[in-house]
């Protein structure tokens, strides 16, 4: 596995259309409901969050307590049965598919845990179809740089298969950096890596958000938390506490899992 320090021009270069300060994410009463067969289940209930720029937020909580279900929302990915959901500016709420579209392209990016990388694409071309996908200009130099920013200046044309699980993850960060919004959202982006991998990949995202990005990252590792400005956890699909870290904000080299 590469080890290759990650602590080297990882800095983002935000585009100045999307530079004004504010909320970043709003969501008031948001309330998601699923039925199955003749059941009906609550994934997320009542909740209300605020987050604002340059915040990195962990949402904690255990396996179906409604982390993904909250993030797919502020991700444009799945509506709320009631209540609303404001990103960017842009309500969600009611949007068209192509307003939500619009949103995934130009104001939010994912980290997946399961990397999500096209086999057949080289590391660069992976990269690059973020770029492309978010119609950003420049679309080769930024993957070239954000490749060089995770440490991966040297795998731009290795095919998944070539490279490492932390290595394809780093890829994965590479691709949601290119697209050049200002929101990220990450579910259990460490969750299949060792624990040194998994140190490198706070490290980027810890970066990113003193950078400037809107973070949220979905987890139910407690000690991944401990670095976080804001802890939400996550209980029954309810918000049960949303505060900083006990003992103020850990230092990533202090974590151990």
């Amino acid at each position: 596995m590469d080890d290759a320090p990650l602590h080297q021009e990882l800095s983002l270069r935000v585009d100045a259309r999307v530079g004004h300060s504010g909320t970043r994410i709003d969501l008031d009463e948001v309330t998601k409901r699923y039925r199955v067969g003749d059941i009906d289940i609550t994934a997320i209930d009542g909740v209300s969050l605020h987050v604002d720029d340059s915040a990195f937020v962990v949402i904690l909580g255990p396996s179906g307590c409604g982390k993904t279900t909250l993030l797919n929302m502020i991700g444009a990915l799945d509506t709320p049965t009631s209540g609303s959901v404001n990103v960017d500016g842009t309500d969600l709420t009611n949007a068209s598919a192509r307003e939500r579209a619009a949103v995934r392209r130009q104001s939010v990016s994912f980290i997946f845990q399961t990397f999500n990388l096209f086999p057949a694409l080289t590391a660069y071309e992976n990269v690059r179809f973020g770029a492309d996908a978010a119609q950003r200009s420049g679309a080769k130099e930024r993957a070239v740089g954000a490749l060089e920013r995770v440490g991966l200046g040297d795998r731009l044309s290795h095919f998944p298969h070539q490279l490492s699980g932390g290595e394809q993850q780093r890829v994965a960060i590479a691709r949601a950096l290119a697209t050049g919004n200002r929101i990220l959202l990450a579910d259990e982006p460490t969750g299949e890596l060792d624990f040194r991998t998994g140190v490198s990949i706070l490290e980027v995202l810890e970066h990113q958000a003193r950078s400037g990005m809107t973070v949220l990252v979905v987890t139910h590792n407690r000690e991944i938390a401990r670095v976080a400005d804001r802890i939400i956890e996550l209980s029954s699909g309810r918000i049960v506490s949303d505060r900083p870290p006990e003992g103020g904000r850990a230092r990533i080299a202090d974590l151990q899992w």
